[in-house]
């Protein structure tokens, strides 16, 4: 039972780690290639679209990585899913405080309401995504490090 969890865990954080690193580096830039409001407009819809998902995705991997620190503590490797949560820990706390603030206005945007330094507030929202999707990406690697 310990390795299904642990196999599952492995896959949840890394579906989110693809879809969060998916974002960062492809979905945006092609949102920024569009022409005039559409770009904005994509990254509202995706505001509101991953806004109301990713934090049971990230909240769930959270839980998933304790409870397997729990029940394989007496095994080799549990450490390194502590660390891992204790990074996924982090990668909640730089989200919670640093980009949902930013989602959640941009996510009610339009051509017509959007302040004159939107493209500020999502290139800021975009720093502060690749150094969340490094924190996620380590965290990963080191699930996946604890199941050899």
């Amino acid at each position: 039972m310990l390795n299904a969890l642990e196999v599952f865990t492995t896959v949840v954080v890394g579906l989110m780690v693809g879809v969060e690193f998916s974002v960062a580096f492809f979905i945006n830039r092609i949102l920024d290639a569009l022409p005039e409001d559409s770009g904005q407009l994509g990254r509202a819809h995706g505001g509101r679209m991953l806004g109301a998902l990713m934090p049971f995705w990230y909240i769930g991997s959270l839980v998933l990585s304790a409870v397997w620190a729990v029940a394989g503590w007496h095994r080799p490797g549990a450490g390194l899913v502590v660390v891992a949560g204790a990074l996924l820990i982090v990668s909640v706390i730089m989200s919670v405080l640093l980009l949902v603030p930013i989602n959640n206005r941009g996510r009610t945007w339009t051509p017509e309401n959007r302040p004159a330094d939107w493209k500020q507030q999502m290139n800021r929202w975009d720093r502060y995504h690749y150094v969340r999707v490094a924190v996620i990406v380590a965290a990963f690697t080191l699930l996946v490090t604890a199941l050899t």
